[in-house]
């Protein structure tokens, strides 16, 4: 029997715990090792952060971001230092993708820190220059969803799985949508960020961070990387830069990475708080082989499915 195929998820922003991480740290050196050399590497305590940090400490771009990115890469160090595993594709939500383009090679540990801390600042600046929300469409039709957007002057922000779609913007814009979706009998929920992430709200932060990223070393990936924006297999690091600026205040296109992994993975394992990434995959396809790496007792269960 050949060898299995595995891909390796990522968590993005909004599935950040208080208290994330710290059975990992407690329990697996290689876990600690992360969390301690994160702190080194940012000059912060991104593990105290994790640890003792509240709901309101971990709400902030410039805090959420590097801490999911850390408790995310010391769950997959936990687990490697169980298992020897690889991944044959990489695909992160969001934020995620920076961990899945460091567990491809294509980011050196302290670089990825740095960029995304960066990253966290400046797209709280660009919040702090505009009002603006999300609302997650549940059940809606693709090419209504997308109309309405255009019709009432919003993006889509995420294509998340089939009947979820994320969208964003201005609030009276956002608010007009959501009103419109809602008489057309689908499910409308408000999310509780802090701004229009993933719209053109978010564009004064995209010149800023090209340029942290044209000052950053990124290497070609040792392994099939899918980026969001374009929802494509992308291996050229002058495009994998383009890509990462343009998803800023670009759509995530998770529903065609989804797809890729399972083109490309016979499993898929999630890293990173909550098990948001196995869910959607799930509701894409219920038979396929996924589990989600997110504290030290889920390490079992990954190790099971990993088994020949």
């Amino acid at each position: 029997m050949p060898p299995k195929r595995i891909a390796f998820m990522f968590a993005g922003q909004g599935a950040q715990t208080p208290g994330m991480g710290r059975d990992l740290y407690d329990a697996s050196k290689a876990a600690r090792a992360i969390f301690d050399q994160a702190d080194e590497a940012l000059g912060r305590a991104i593990s105290t952060l994790c640890f003792q940090g509240s709901t309101d400490d971990l709400t902030a771009c410039a805090n959420c971001q590097p801490a999911i990115l850390t408790m995310s890469l010391a769950a997959l160090a936990a687990l490697q230092e169980r298992v020897a595993v690889k991944a044959d594709i990489c695909a992160g939500l969001s934020l995620g993708e920076f961990a899945a383009l460091y567990a491809a090679g294509v980011f050196a540990f302290a670089d990825v820190l740095k960029v995304v801390a960066e990253r966290g600042r400046l797209m709280d600046l660009a919040c702090q220059q505009s009002q603006g929300g999300m609302a997650a469409i549940i059940g809606g039709e693709r090419d209504v969803i997308e109309k309405t957007c255009a019709d009432c002057d919003v993006d889509v922000a995420n294509y998340n799985c089939p009947g979820q779609i994320v969208i964003s913007g201005a609030v009276a814009p956002l608010q007009q949508a959501m009103a419109k979706l809602a008489a057309a009998g689908y499910r409308v929920v408000a999310l509780q960020v802090a701004g229009a992430y993933h719209s053109r709200l978010m564009a004064p932060a995209c010149e800023p961070f090209a340029k942290v990223l044209a000052n950053t070393v990124l290497q070609a990936p040792s392994c099939l990387v899918a980026q969001n924006v374009c929802g494509a297999l992308v291996s050229a690091p002058d495009a994998i830069r383009t890509n990462l600026c343009r998803q800023i205040s670009g759509s995530v296109r998770w529903d065609e990475c989804s797809q890729l992994i399972q083109q490309h993975a016979d499993l898929a394992l999630e890293f990173g708080p909550g098990a948001v990434l196995s869910g959607f995959l799930r509701r894409s396809n219920r038979a396929y082989p996924v589990a989600s790496v997110n504290s030290d007792k889920s390490l079992d269960a990954a190790c099971a499915l990993l088994a020949p």
